[in-house]
């Protein structure tokens, strides 16, 4: 039986090191053969996740999928990782975790859904994206919009940030509390946060 990791940091650790020692971290085959329980350990009550602006360019009806790489769309490839939890740190299995973004030269696609989508999270709350780093939108620093939902609970709205960007400082709305934890890995970059709803 898989050791069961006894904190947040661990938790992270083993997610950095898994993907490392398979090189596939990239690949929902590796991901269903390896699963990462996630139990980060939360000594105090997590505070929950910042909400942001929508913005301008969100459009309903995103098509459901955990992939948003399709042909034609070139970019330095990132997967997100993280779980979902109650302010109570308990894993919601089943949040609606919709997400868009700019392309890799700061272009949003108005006409229809390329680097955009929706997926739920696992019975243990966990989520993946695999997609593209932003492109800088004009006046702002990369980032990815987000929206989470449990089901019968108030919408979260939000965007998460890259670290290092600097961009950071000159954006208006920028917030440390949003900055996902980054590091390259061998075909791009991966990247965790953990989402916190109100219980």
């Amino acid at each position: 039986m898989a050791r069961t990791p006894t904190s947040r940091r661990e938790f992270f650790r083993l997610v950095a090191g898994t993907s490392t020692a398979l090189a596939g971290v990239w690949t929902a085959a590796v991901t269903q053969a390896q699963p990462l329980r996630p139990t980060p350990s939360c000594p105090d009550a997590p505070q929950p996740t910042a909400r942001q602006t929508e913005g301008p360019y969100f459009k309903p009806e995103s098509p459901r999928r955990a992939s948003l790489l399709e042909p034609g769309i070139s970019g330095v490839k990132i997967v997100v990782a993280g779980v979902v939890l109650s302010t109570n740190c308990q894993p919601v299995p089943r949040a609606l975790i919709d997400v868009w973004h700019a392309d890799g030269s700061g272009a949003y696609d108005h006409a229809g859904y390329r680097l955009r989508g929706h997926q739920f999270t696992d019975d243990q709350g966990r989520y993946r994206l695999e997609t593209i780093v932003p492109g800088e939108y004009p006046g702002r620093t990369r980032h990815f919009h987000v929206k989470v939902q449990a089901a019968n609970r108030p919408l979260l709205t939000t965007q998460l940030y890259f670290p290092g960007e600097a961009g950071n400082g000159r954006d208006p709305i920028f917030q440390r509390d949003l900055v996902m934890r980054v590091q390259d890995a061998a075909d791009g970059k991966i990247a965790s946060f953990d989402f916190v709803l109100r219980s």
